[in-house]
């Protein structure tokens, strides 16, 4: 998988999630992950889904965290897997060639084990610190997010406490690929600011594709 810009994690948004999706197509976003995790699995299978019939046939990649099952029955592009989740050999087992898998990780040692799985890319994070999550882990900062830039052989998103006000030093760090979640879901101005971001991005010179 090559990088792929702007990550766009959908949770508890101001907007739908169907126009979230037009947003995403319309900007030409490569990934849209579905993170609700107060759903039920029922729910979480119909709004993949919703999502799934406004990214079908174009760039987007509809990402489904957590649960094989749930992710292939939305009918998912891709499943991401925690730390905690289903080892990825036994998601490949169930999934095959139907799913593209990406692993978060938070350290160093996560990474490099994260990496011999071949995931199809990684998240690493968070940044900055967070309350995105109900339990975030410890902060990894730029500068070890520059370490593992210099040794994965796969895409690494940048996650976790990323804003516009620091976008520029993880830009530096050489990420290019990016998730600001807050930033673009506790917000009706979205697409304004999927925009702006991509502006930032570009005029950094650190991304090629959008």
């Amino acid at each position: 998988m090559q990088d792929f810009g702007l990550y766009i994690i959908i949770t508890k948004p101001e907007l739908s999630y169907e126009e979230i999706a037009k947003i995403c197509v319309r900007q030409n976003i490569r990934m849209i992950q579905l993170r609700e995790k107060h759903l039920t699995d029922r729910e979480i299978i119909e709004a993949g889904k919703r999502i799934k019939s406004i990214t079908a046939g174009t760039n987007t990649l509809l990402v489904i965290n957590d649960r094989v099952d749930l992710a292939l029955a939305a009918g998912a592009d891709v499943l991401h897997l925690g730390q905690d989740d289903l080892p990825i050999e036994e998601a490949r087992k169930i999934a095959g060639d139907r799913l593209k898998i990406g692993l978060s990780t938070h350290s160093i040692e996560q990474v490099r084990e994260a990496l011999t799985h071949k995931p199809d890319y990684i998240g690493f994070g968070p940044v900055y610190p967070t309350n995105a999550k109900a339990r975030p882990d410890a902060p990894v900062g730029v500068g070890m997010l520059k370490e593992v830039l210099s040794f994965a052989d796969v895409p690494v998103v940048a996650i976790g406490g990323i804003f516009p006000e620091n976008l520029d030093d993880v830009v530096a760090a050489g990420a290019k690929n990016v998730a600001l979640v807050r930033h673009f879901m506790q917000t009706t101005e979205t697409e304004q600011r999927i925009v702006e971001i991509k502006k930032s991005l570009t005029g950094a010179k650190q991304l090629s594709l959008f």
